[in-house]
Parts: C-alpha cells; sequence; structure tokens
C-alpha cells in the first residue's frame, strides 16, 4: 500500500515522503492517527503542491527577510473602523485587515503570519508582530481611527 505521510514518523519517514507500507499498518494505525494518507492521485497532486510551495517559501532568503522586516519596521497602516458611543469599536480588528492594509502599500504578508499585540477596543496606535524566518519577527504599527 503507497501512502504519503503527513507528519514524521520514526523508521519510516519524513512528512511528504510518499511511502510503501503493509496494508495492515497503513489501514490500522497510520491513516486513523492521521500520520499518513492513502496516495491517491488527488493526494499525489497536493504534495507536489505543497513541494511547490515550500520551495517558494525557501526562496525567501535571509537577506530579502531583513529587508522586509527592515521595510516593516518603518512602516505604520490606519484601519479605519465604524464606532460607537464612547468612540468604542464595534468588533475587533483583526490580522486579515492589517494584512490587506499592507497590500495597499504593495507589502505581501500572509495573514496566518500576523498577530495582533493585545486586544483592539477602541480608537488608537496599536502594534502586531510579523512571523516571516525563524527569530525574524517584525513589529509593525497601525492606527485604528474612526471611519469617516
Amino acid at each position: 500500500m503507497k501512502i504519503i505521510l503527513t507528519e514524521d514518523v520514526e523508521k519510516l519517514g519524513q512528512a511528504g515522503e510518499l511511502v510503501e507500507v503493509k496494508d495492515g499498518y497503513g489501514r490500522n494505525f497510520l491513516i486513523p492517527q492521521g500520520k499518513a494518507v492513502l496516495a491517491t492521485k488527488g493526494a499525489i497532486a497536493e504534495l507536489e503542491l505543497m513541494k511547490k510551495r515550500a520551495a517558494l517559501k525557501a526562496e525567501l532568503t535571509v537577506q530579502e527577510a531583513k529587508d522586509l522586516a527592515q521595510l516593516l519596521e518603518a512602516t505604520s497602516v490606519t484601519i479605519p473602523v465604524t464606532t460607537g458611543e464612547d468612540d468604542k469599536i464595534h468588533g475587533t480588528v483583526t490580522n486579515v485587515q492589517i494584512a490587506e492594509a499592507l497590500e495597499e502599500r504593495e507589502i505581501l504578508i500572509d495573514r496566518r503570519n500576523i498577530s495582533i499585540d493585545g486586544e483592539v477596543k477602541a480608537l488608537g496606535e496599536y502594534t502586531a508582530t510579523v512571523n516571516l524566518l525563524g527569530d525574524l519577527k517584525p513589529t509593525v504599527k497601525f492606527w485604528v481611527v474612526k471611519d469617516e
């Protein structure tokens, strides 16, 4: 039986590898435990796509990441929100809104790599941390302002 490992399995292989195992081991242990998936045509195509994404991610060299970190540290964005009484905001500011504001400035950051430092419940200045590469975690200032 051919399977694709979804996580590292000792003495079998690394995550993302296509391996051959005995039917019972794959069907009764690896697949139910979520350690592997059956190697169908679709799963193999998805594996190739994941490998391409990993290659693109690896292209972000350390120097490019440092340049992007400097750019992010020097950047501040404005997030317009609707407010109610006493200038309290409706809802909250999310990492998606920050990613969109950065995209307007032609800085492409995946929303999953942005984490907001603290809760955003009122108008004002806040910071968000961007997880780029390893220990490289620049902060971005963003202003929460009343939507006109």
